[in-house]
C-alpha cells in the first residue's frame, strides 16, 4: 500500500483534509503549484482539480515511461 506524507505535498491549511476533498480541490493546493499554474494546467488540458491532474493521460504517459525505465 502507498502512502504520502500530505505535509510534504499539500499547502499547509490542506493537510488535514479528506482524501475526497483534496482530490476534489483546484490543483493551487498542491505544494509548489501556484493559482496561475493551475490556470495555466486548465487552459492547456482542461484541468481544475488535484483528480483531473492525476487521470492526465499525459500524466499518465509520463508515469508509465518512467516506471519503464526504472525496470531496465
Amino acid at each position: 500500500m502507498a502512502s504520502v506524507d500530505l505535509n510534504k505535498v499539500l499547502d499547509k491549511a490542506w493537510a488535514d483534509n479528506s482524501l475526497s476533498e483534496i482530490l476534489a480541490a483546484p490543483v493551487s493546493v498542491l505544494k509548489g503549484v501556484s493559482e496561475r499554474d493551475g490556470e495555466l494546467l486548465q487552459e492547456a488540458f482542461g484541468v481544475k482539480t488535484v483528480a483531473d491532474l492525476a487521470e492526465l493521460k499525459y500524466v499518465r504517459w509520463a508515469q508509465a515511461l518512467a516506471a519503464l525505465a526504472a525496470a531496465k
